[in-house]
């Protein structure tokens, strides 16, 4: 039990008057609270103790400005390897399961004489994309939010949410977004939702806003890909993971890097304001309850994101099954839509058939590029080929060169949020024009970011 003197009690008194009395913000007037609470504390508490406070020491490295950065990257950097290499298998092995089911649904099809365009929208095209929906996305998924809610049981995220205030604090946004940001990593519609820990509405905004920046599950197949066949092949069959990774690494800092710029841009524009405090208690550090972790994240996120995804992904197969096999005249709507593109695309070093990849993979990121193949192919359906040096010469034989692959890189990090997340930011927000600034703000950054590189890249002639 604590007493104070008299002293102490003309001192409380005599603070609260003069707040009372005085235009202190509410910022300043917790920070003068604490800062006289800790002076009270450490003159009438006496702490007896020879116990070494392992929290502390291991805060002191986990925190600090020499080795804080450097740990969260390499921690970073390790889940990420872990989501990766542990989802290439169960990937597989679910893809090999969906595409048996679809040679039994065309086989009843076939039995029941069903005409074949019904066959092509409900199994070539809605059945399929759904099959690609679920066992591109599922894996991560399954392996990423444990691996996070691990990190958030053990106490090490409120570590990394006190490494980033300061960063996030100069951009005018709150600290608790490095928490929303790090769950954008499963899924961009888990970030938003997240958002909710932020009480400030306007940096709750921001934070929503802002939180596309971060790939989700769903485009990491496709950097993985792109970065492994253009970037790691340069290097040889020896180091090419290795560059491939430090590619994606890299493009995780670009993300995080234009998060923070327009987080202070719309905190200096339409979304002004003065930061409110963030006081953070760092938690005790804690072993995790591993089956509590593994059951709370697979059903409160796995499950919930990946039900939104395969509600957009069913119909977005059937449309590009129709786009594929609807003609007029000797094209069909996927070469006349690309042509039309066509223009757009080669401004910004993509070609058509990548922007209508994309718009077409609106519903969700995993389908983008069995689009694009399936465009390059002049096939009726979602394809993959099967290996990435098939994949590799097909790209090249579309006109592909290392300056498509970064602008496809970059476009993909920056573009427009998917479906499910965008659904997930109108529920989030209640408002239209907060959702269409959320599709307007990072598809017009991919545009001018891919344009610039691309006139740069073609004014010095170095393609």
């Amino acid at each position: 039990m604590v007493e104070l003197d008299l002293e102490d009690f003309h001192q409380i008194k005599k603070m609260a008057t003069e707040f009372q009395s005085s235009e202190l913000t509410r910022d300043q007037i917790v920070s003068q609270i604490y800062q006289k609470s800790g002076e009270i504390t450490r003159k009438v508490v006496k702490k007896k103790t020879t116990k070494i406070d392992i929290d502390r020491k291991i805060d002191d490295i986990l925190t600090s400005k020499v080795f804080g950065y450097p740990i969260m990257l390499m921690v970073l950097g390790g889940v990420l390897w872990l989501t990766i290499t542990g989802a290439n298998y169960p990937s597989q092995m679910l893809s090999t399961l969906f595409f048996w089911g679809q040679e039994q649904l065309t086989n009843i099809f076939q039995a029941l004489n069903a005409p074949s365009w019904l066959h092509g929208v409900l199994v070539l095209g809605m059945y399929r994309g759904l099959a690609w929906v679920v066992s591109v996305m599922l894996p991560p998924m399954a392996i990423f939010f444990p691996l996070f809610t691990i990190l958030e049981d053990l106490g090490y995220l409120p570590r990394v949410a006190f490494n980033l205030d300061r960063f996030f604090q100069r951009a005018g946004a709150h600290g608790k977004q490095s928490l929303t940001m790090s769950m954008g990593f499963g899924c961009n519609a888990a970030g938003v939702i997240a958002c909710r820990i932020i009480e400030s509405p306007r940096e709750r905004l921001i934070a929503i806003l802002t939180n596309n920046f971060v790939p989700c599950n769903g485009r990491f197949p496709t950097l993985i890909t792109i970065a492994i066949i253009f970037f790691g092949a340069a290097v040889g069959a020896l180091y090419s993971t290795l560059v491939a990774s430090f590619v994606v690494v890299g493009l995780v800092l670009v993300g995080i890097s234009v998060t923070l710029f327009i987080s202070w841009f719309l905190s200096k524009t339409m979304l002004k304001g003065v930061p409110s405090s963030f006081t953070l208690e760092l938690p005790p550090y804690r072993r995790p309850q591993v089956m509590r972790v593994f059951i709370r994240s697979v059903f409160d996120r796995t499950i919930f994101v990946l039900k939104r995804a395969i509600i957009v992904a069913a119909p977005a197969g059937a449309i590009t099954w129709l786009f594929a096999n609807i003609y007029i005249g000797d094209a069909n709507l996927i070469d006349i839509v690309a042509s039309w593109l066509q223009p757009v695309g080669y401004a910004i070093g993509l070609d058509g058939y990548i922007l209508l990849a994309f718009i077409l993979g609106f519903p969700a990121n995993e389908i983008v590029f069995p689009i694009l193949i399936m465009s390059y192919l002049s096939q009726g359906s979602m394809v993959e080929l099967d290996s990435l040096q098939a994949l590799k010469e097909l790209l090249l034989n579309n006109g592909w060169t290392w300056l498509t692959a970064l602008n496809l890189l970059l476009f993909s990090l920056l573009h427009f949020p998917c479906a499910t997340t965008m659904l997930t930011i109108r529920k989030e927000t209640g408002s239209i024009k907060w959702t269409a600034l959320a599709f307007i703000i990072p598809t017009s950054i991919a545009l001018i970011v891919t344009f610039t590189i691309t006139q740069v890249v073609r004014m010095l002639g170095l393609i």
